[in-house]
Order: C-alpha cells, then structure tokens, then sequence
C-alpha cells in the first residue's frame, strides 16, 4: 500500500477459554488492528493468519495501490466499505511471546485458543468500534479458520464468511504436518526450550526449511515456479523466502498450538464432538475456498464440510501454487478468481 495506516491497540481483560492454558484466567490482551473507510458502512473484517502480519493480510480485496495494470481494482472500497484488519494472538503485533512484559513473557505467555481471538475481535467490534453486525468475515489459512469460529460462536454477528484455504477443525494429516516444523525448532541446538537470549536462528532457519514444502504443491516444484519469483534456483528462492522467517520462535510456536487446537465442534457438550452437528449449527452464509493444490488443508475438507452447512457454497481455486493461492502468495489470476468469487458471493457488482 502506498502509507501504511496507523497500527492501533484495543486493550481487554479477556477471559481465557476453558482449552487455553491456563483455563479460564483473565489476560490483559492487546489487540492490533487497521481500519479503512467509514464505520457507517457495512463491515468486512479480515484476520491474520500463520506468518501474517496487517500489511500482509488481503490487501488485494481492499487496497487500491495492491491492484496493478492488468487487475481489476479492490472489492472492498473504502469509500462503500469499513474494512477492519486484526492481528491474531501470537502473530508478533498482538499480544505474543515476544513482546509482552512479565508476567506473560516468552515462555510463560499463556496457550491461546481461536475462541480467545474471536471473544478478543467482538469486543473491538461492539465496545471499541461500534461495530454491532458485520457483512462478512473474510480469512485465509488461521484466518478462514477464525472465520468458522466467529460463525460459530457467535452466529447472528456475521452475515457472511469466507473461509481461504481454511477448515473447520484442524485435521489429524494437518496437525501431524506442524509436528515436523515444530520439532525441527525446538530440537535446535539456539532454542534453549523458548528461554533464549539471542533470536534462535538455527532454529528458525530449520522451521522454514520443513515448512516450505508443505506451503506449495508438488507441481509448483515440477515446474521450476520459483523462476517465475526471479530466482535463478530452487536454493535461491529457498534462502530468500524462507531462511530468515521475519518471526520470534516462542511467537511461532504460539501460534503453531492455537493452529492444532482448533475445533469448531468443542463450543456445544451436547453435541459430543460432532462435527456436521456444529457446521449445521451456523446461521452466516458460507463461502468455501480451497486451494486445489493444498497439502493442508486439502478440498476434500471442505467438500464435506459443506454439505452440513444450511447456507453454503464450495468453490475451488484452480491453481499450483498449493496453500499459499488462497492468501494473495500465488499469481495474479489466483488473486483475480478470488475476488470474482467473493463478488458474487457478496453480490457486488464489477
């Protein structure tokens, strides 16, 4: 964007959920944001995901400067929308390891779960912003996740969701990925189980390498696309984007516990577990979509999701660039089938 706007804080004792660890304390949070527009205008609240930062989350959906010659200009208008763009707990903005004073500092910085980000997010909206219903929620990866938990915990606050590359609970193949990343951090020899001096940098460094193959699919790879980055080699690009993950290591983790926790079907005892009985529950109007290529968070997911949701469309998008396609990381014709999806679902006329 051409100025990035002013960051600015809400402050709320929240409560911690009955998962977080330790449960149900009360957390003095500090909660990131950005907001576009005018708050009489229909709201659009868009999260941040793994590794995602406000700069980094949507812009194409909202921003004027991230739309280039050959794109279609933003969806999100700040002159007929009020966008709001919230950092996730853990993300390094927000509250997190990393910049929280003691008590809660690195290691001792609670467990967070998604309830506690979306209990956070509503009391930004209703007490701070004066935002009393939102036209939709919009999120990719951790960010489409949040999207089915505000939908479920609070079903009449959000007209619409869309979930980008998201699911509704994170599945035993997705939680088992993170293991691998996650172990390759906390194995190395700079971590000091979290109580480091100095940015673990071995550590962070084998994050990235375990991850960057999960984030794009096998045909990316099989196609050289890091060429189309301007990378003269797999190595290069591998350096670049991945080596020096701009991430504290206790902030990763944090975020990494609240990935693998997350379960729309915990909200209702009675349901026992159930997951179609949690998805059938939500009222908002849901938009599906899934990257084609996801290693994580396959479409199959969501194709079955769908089928317990009263109002819900599935869609995928038809791209390579694996996970990263449904969060602005792929090409420009990715950004361009989303923001055609969205404009449909939504009914906004191009």
């Amino acid at each position: 964007m051409a100025e990035a706007p002013e960051t600015k804080y809400f402050h709320h004792d929240l409560k911690l959920s009955p998962q977080s660890h330790p449960p149900s304390t009360t957390f003095p949070a500090k909660l990131a944001y950005w907001t576009f527009g005018n708050p009489s205008n229909p709201a659009i609240l868009l999260p941040t995901c793994y590794g995602g930062k406000l700069a980094t989350t949507l812009p194409f959906l909202y921003d004027p400067s991230a739309a280039t010659p050959t794109s279609s200009p933003p969806i999100f208008p700040s002159t007929k929308y009020f966008t709001i763009v919230v950092g996730l707990l853990g993300g390094s903005e927000s509250s997190s390891p990393s910049n929280t004073p003691s008590p809660h500092h690195g290691t001792k910085f609670p467990h967070t779960t998604y309830e506690d980000n979306i209990r956070l997010q509503h009391a930004l909206c209703t007490q701070h912003l004066g935002v009393a219903h939102l036209h939709a929620y919009i999120g990719f990866s951790m960010g489409g996740q949040q999207a089915y938990h505000m939908s479920a915990l609070f079903p009449d606050f959000a007209s619409h969701a869309v979930v980008l590359a998201g699911s509704a609970r994170t599945s035993w193949h997705n939680y088992c990925f993170l293991e691998g990343p996650k172990a390759a951090l906390a194995s190395a020899v700079d971590f000091h189980d979290g109580a480091y001096d100095a940015p673990p940098k071995k550590g962070v460094r084998a994050f990235g390498r375990v991850y960057s193959a999960w984030a794009l699919s096998q045909a990316w790879f099989r196609e050289r696309c890091w060429e189309q980055l301007g990378f003269a080699n797999l190595e290069e690009y591998l350096k670049s984007r991945w080596d020096d993950f701009q991430f504290d290591a206790n902030d990763l983790l944090c975020m990494l516990w609240t990935w693998q926790a997350g379960d729309i079907g915990l909200y209702h005892e009675e349901d026992g577990g159930d997951l179609g009985k949690a998805l059938g529950r939500i009222r908002a109007k849901m938009l599906l979509l899934p990257s084609r290529t996801d290693a994580y968070f396959p479409p199959e997911d969501n194709e079955e999701e769908v089928k317990h949701l009263k109002n819900g469309k599935f869609e995928v998008i038809p791209s390579i660039w694996g996970h990263m396609a449904g969060g602005g990381g792929g090409t420009k014709e990715d950004n361009e089938f989303i923001k055609q999806q969205i404009a449909q679902f939504l009914d906004i006329s191009r």
